[in-house]
């Protein structure tokens, strides 16, 4: 049985009526070509973006930052494109700040956690949209089974495939060494 729906818009949504909805921490929210578009996030899929956000965090220097779930400008233009990605790694002022949402420029890394609701959208669409947007690295981690993350760098305006990694592994953004280990992200915690 399905739950009442709440009002949707009627109408393509500018960066300003999208900045006024009101939070919800149950759902991925992106808005794509002034689109709203939801998604669930599953518990497991939760539990490895802020995992990896900490894994990150830990490694990185000063003035660069690993944040989860913030907005990025994709498109500021009539109607807008903002994307919320798994996980960033952000430089500069964002990075320092630790900003709420970003632009392109601010981004080292985008990477996104590819689960039912989002292979089509991750591997297709951000996979075009961040490369167009001159984001350097983009990674795609699969959590189901054994994790696995596939890594890519932009090279003339397209990304070319940089690796594929599982367990334990040293990866470099901008001659940034980050160890991550890649099984943690989804292990289950064992009773003392």
């Amino acid at each position: 049985m399905l739950k009442a729906v709440a009002s949707w818009p009627d109408h393509l949504l500018t960066l300003a009526e999208w900045s006024a909805l009101p939070e919800d921490n149950r759902h991925c929210r992106e808005l794509v070509d002034g689109v709203l578009v939801v998604a669930p996030q599953p518990p497991r899929h939760q539990l490895a973006v802020w995992r990896l956000a900490a894994q990150l965090e830990r490694a990185l220097p000063r003035g660069v930052a690993a944040l989860a779930r913030i907005e990025l400008v994709i498109d500021e233009d009539t109607p807008p494109t903002l994307r919320v990605p798994d996980v960033l790694v952000v430089g500069g002022a964002a990075g320092a700040a630790h900003a709420s949402r970003v632009r392109p420029c601010d981004v080292l890394a985008a990477i996104e956690i590819v689960s039912p609701g989002s292979r089509r959208t991750d591997r297709i669409m951000k996979f075009i949209e961040y490369a167009s947007a001159g984001i350097g690295h983009y990674w795609l981690l699969d959590t189901e089974g054994a994790v696995r993350l596939r890594a890519y760098r932009l090279r003339d305006g397209d990304y070319e495939p940089a690796g594929e990694f599982s367990g334990r592994v040293t990866l470099e953004v901008e001659g940034i060494a980050l160890p991550l280990d890649l099984d943690a992200l989804t292990a289950l915690r064992t009773p003392a």
